[in-house]
């Protein structure tokens, strides 16, 4: 972010300032997150769970570290190391807690940050790298998470695996041999577990290393705001610290509260009781479900339930379940696209009533209703909702958000960000 009132960085320690000039670490870290960074004046507190989700990425690093050291990736043994864990390892339990809610809410989140994208535009022109990053950041996340649930080798994570790499198959010609290839054999077995293992404690560390990247195309644009109006001078902008580290902490308290309590008095409560069972592959249980941050993909994939076929000739084009499939990758990849879908040049929806309207009544709700369909058995009611909000969620991105965008009527914009934050226009830079 290159504003001509940003502070240049010059360390007044001997020590260093011999360390700043042969590698500038110092100087990095102060203009990216010091006094070297200004930033809009304006942001509110959806600002903060960028920093949440890079907290909660560290107590899962951290945490996933200790429980690597004590668990055993192995199908004989893999459930009573998590026993092991819990009751043998000192303050095992808490370590395991900690990683079990610490995934929740690391999706939760993840997930208000992408939708206070979503509203306020920040997929938009420059920041288009930030928001593909962020995407990508998401679907590491979700490989991660899967493989993770794996690891106790409860009854859920058996059939969990069994059932989700299942889907693969379902793809023509490469599916079968991929499907294999994931497990490494034709079942879950020792193979999938070591794999999943080793992929599991890998992958924080390429999302550590693409949050960089995230962070680093964010800065170059600055960061968006609530109005979506861009920086017009130096009275628009305040330093990052200590307005906003102050800012980040307090959310940081909040959010760590919230984390304590889950952790300490209600930790089972976003996991599965089956999850308690060892795995057994001749006993199927009776509803499958993932954890709940998968829900809403899981309805999307059971809202497709009849083949794709030619009439009066039983010749099948597309079988349901690769259409589920394709539906499934699809809900996901179409937020790709999302930056050139909106071709609107007004980015908060605080001044787009039309959008304003689809989002917080249409979208919104849609994505809570597949996910309580995602948790529910594939009954005829809940089915034929999932084929409803899923026809919703595709139509939202696809049809409704390209239209409203050309339609829509904006309301008037500010002149300048200290315009919307006092009702006084921005002084001119050189007075």
């Amino acid at each position: 972010m290159s504003f001509p009132w940003a502070n240049q960085y010059k360390p007044k320690n001997p020590v260093m300032q011999w360390v700043d000039e042969r590698l500038p670490l110092p100087r990095l870290v102060y203009n990216a997150t010091g006094a070297g960074y200004p930033v809009p004046r304006n942001l509110n507190y959806f600002w903060n769970f960028g920093v949440l989700s890079g907290a909660a990425l560290v107590i899962q690093i951290i945490t996933g570290i200790v429980l690597a050291m004590h668990y055993y990736a192995s199908v004989d043994g893999a459930f009573n190391s998590v026993e092991h864990i819990m009751r043998n390892v000192n303050s095992g339990w808490l370590i395991r807690y900690a990683h079990m809610n610490g995934a929740s809410f690391f999706f939760i989140v993840v997930y208000i940050h992408i939708f206070r994208g979503l509203f306020y535009g920040s997929y938009k022109a420059p920041r288009e790298m930030a928001w593909l990053l962020g995407v990508v950041i998401y679907l590491l996340m979700m490989a991660t998470g899967f493989m993770g649930y794996v690891l106790p080798w409860g009854q859920m994570s058996y059939w969990g695996a069994q059932v989700i790499t299942g889907f693969f198959s379902a793809i023509p010609i490469v599916g079968e041999p991929l499907r294999q290839w994931l497990l490494g054999g034709f079942a879950p077995d020792q193979a999938t577990l070591s794999r999943f293992f080793s992929l599991h404690y890998l992958l924080p560390f390429v999302i550590a290393g693409v949050i960089i990247l995230h962070i680093w195309s964010i800065h170059i644009p600055g960061s968006s705001n609530p109005t979506g109006v861009s920086v017009k001078g130096e009275e628009d902008t305040v330093p990052f610290h200590p307005y906003y580290t102050a800012k980040d902490g307090f959310g940081l308290g909040v959010f760590l509260i919230f984390f304590v309590i889950m952790a300490f008095f209600l930790p089972n409560a976003m996991g599965h009781p089956d999850n308690y069972i060892q795995a057994n592959p001749l006993s199927t249980p009776a509803h499958i479900v993932p954890e709940w941050y998968y829900l809403p993909f899981y309805a999307i994939l059971k809202a497709f339930t009849v083949d794709f076929a030619i009439p009066f000739t039983g010749i099948v084009i597309m079988p349901a379940k690769l259409m589920g499939v394709l539906a499934l990758f699809g809900s996901i990849l179409l937020l790709f696209f999302l930056p050139w879908l909106d071709t609107s040049p007004v980015r908060s929806g605080h001044y787009r009533p039309l959008f304003r309207k689809f989002f917080w009544f249409g979208l919104i709700p849609t994505v809570l209703v597949l996910g309580v369909c995602g948790a529910m058995p594939a009954e005829p009611m809940w089915v034929m909702l999932s084929q409803i909000a899923s026809a919703y969620y595709f139509a939202h991105f696809l049809i409704i958000l390209p239209i409203v965008s050309r339609i829509e009527k904006p309301l008037p914009l500010p002149g300048s960000i200290t315009e919307a934050v006092t009702g006084k226009p921005l002084k001119a830079a050189t007075a």
